[in-house]
């Protein structure tokens, strides 16, 4: 197997999807941060792997000690020792009632300047806190409480409620501090979330540290068409493909087989106007999404009545997508599956 043509491609496809997202719906989401988080899970991922620090940093083609710096400045503030440099600079904030820019440059001068302001914007375009001003003229002050609670009750409420709901279904528990990572919220402003999530029935409450609970369900459900869930859906489609193609790899397999369990197919068809079979195959998405559907009732009525053994559950994912792109001689026009997830 070509490996590194494989990555390439992957991560150009990745790529496209990230620019199509952060421009969706004429939003123009910040992206500053984002190679750093890219190369902190991938380095989080591999050592997770059990590779030494000596063979990631070889992968990156870094100097053992340039890697462990780099490392070092992405995750901890040089200025305050065993935490990260977002959580320092936010946690300064919070101590202080206002704060120019350069207070906060002082305060953290020993790490990179750039990487600080960039942590300023980010806080700033995330509403954790406020800017008055511009520019060296700027001031900072933390959102109170109140505020974030407000903002967590307000139109991404359902959104974030979904997203959570999909994450503890797929990872079958989080504790709110994991769960207030994944959503990158700070735990004022997750409160109202997990508070409905349990009142209304679709978290559990498991046993355990009262001060970080751990959070459980049986099933996520974000309906066909739900336009406060589209974010978790989409999310749980591309997760559901990598979980698959990544099941496979571990398991050795690099070659479908006909009883496979584990994997997926691609099918494209080349149809025209007229063409006998162009509505049966336009049609494929509607058609196994109706039969899911029914299969998916018929599991769940089941398994609301059942016993459910307290170990050997297999939880089976099934996903499919179709997109349909018009003659290369007219613009193209991708009509991807309007993402949903019925997840008994």
């Amino acid at each position: 197997m070509n490996v590194q043509l494989v990555i390439d491609a992957l991560v150009r496809q990745t790529t496209v999807l990230i620019a199509q997202i952060a421009t969706a719906q004429g939003v123009r989401s910040p992206l500053q941060q984002v190679a750093n988080q890219v190369f902190l899970d991938l380095v989080t991922e591999l050592e997770r792997q059990g590779l030494s620090r000596k063979i990631v940093a070889d992968m990156f083609g870094l100097a053992l000690r340039s890697y462990q710096q780099k490392v070092d400045r992405l995750t901890e503030s040089a200025s305050e020792g065993g935490t990260t440099l977002w959580q320092a600079v936010y946690d300064y904030l919070r101590g202080v009632e206002v704060a120019t820019r350069a207070q906060v440059l002082a305060r953290f001068a020993r790490d990179d300047e750039a990487s600080v302001k960039s942590i300023l914007r980010d806080l700033v375009e995330t509403g954790l806190v406020y800017q008055r001003g511009r520019g060296e003229a700027s001031t900072y002050r933390v959102a109170p409480d109140s505020d974030l609670a407000q903002e967590a009750q307000n139109g991404d409420a359902d959104a974030l409620s979904a997203m959570a709901w999909m994450f503890v279904y797929r990872e079958g528990s989080l504790k709110r501090s994991e769960l207030a990572a994944r959503l990158r919220l700070d735990p004022a402003a997750l409160e109202p979330i997990v508070l409905r999530l349990v009142s209304d029935g679709r978290f559990r409450v498991d046993a355990g540290d009262s001060r970080d609970p751990s959070y459980s369900t049986l099933r996520c459900v974000i309906p066909l068409g739900d336009t406060a869930g589209w974010e978790a859906a989409l999310v749980d489609h591309h997760q559901a493909v990598v979980s698959a193609m990544c099941t496979k790899l571990r398991n050795g397999q690099t070659r479908a087989l006909p009883p496979d369990q584990v994997g997926g197919s691609t099918y494209s068809f080349d149809v025209w106007p007229g063409h006998p079979f162009e509505a049966r195959i336009k049609s494929l998405l509607a058609e196994t999404r109706k039969g899911l559907s029914e299969l998916w009732s018929q599991v769940a009525e089941h398994n609301s009545v059942a016993t459910r053994p307290t170990a050997g559950t297999a939880k089976v994912t099934f996903y499919c997508g179709q997109s349909v792109v018009g003659d290369h001689r007219e613009q193209d026009v991708t009509q991807p599956s309007d993402p949903s997830a019925k997840l008994p």
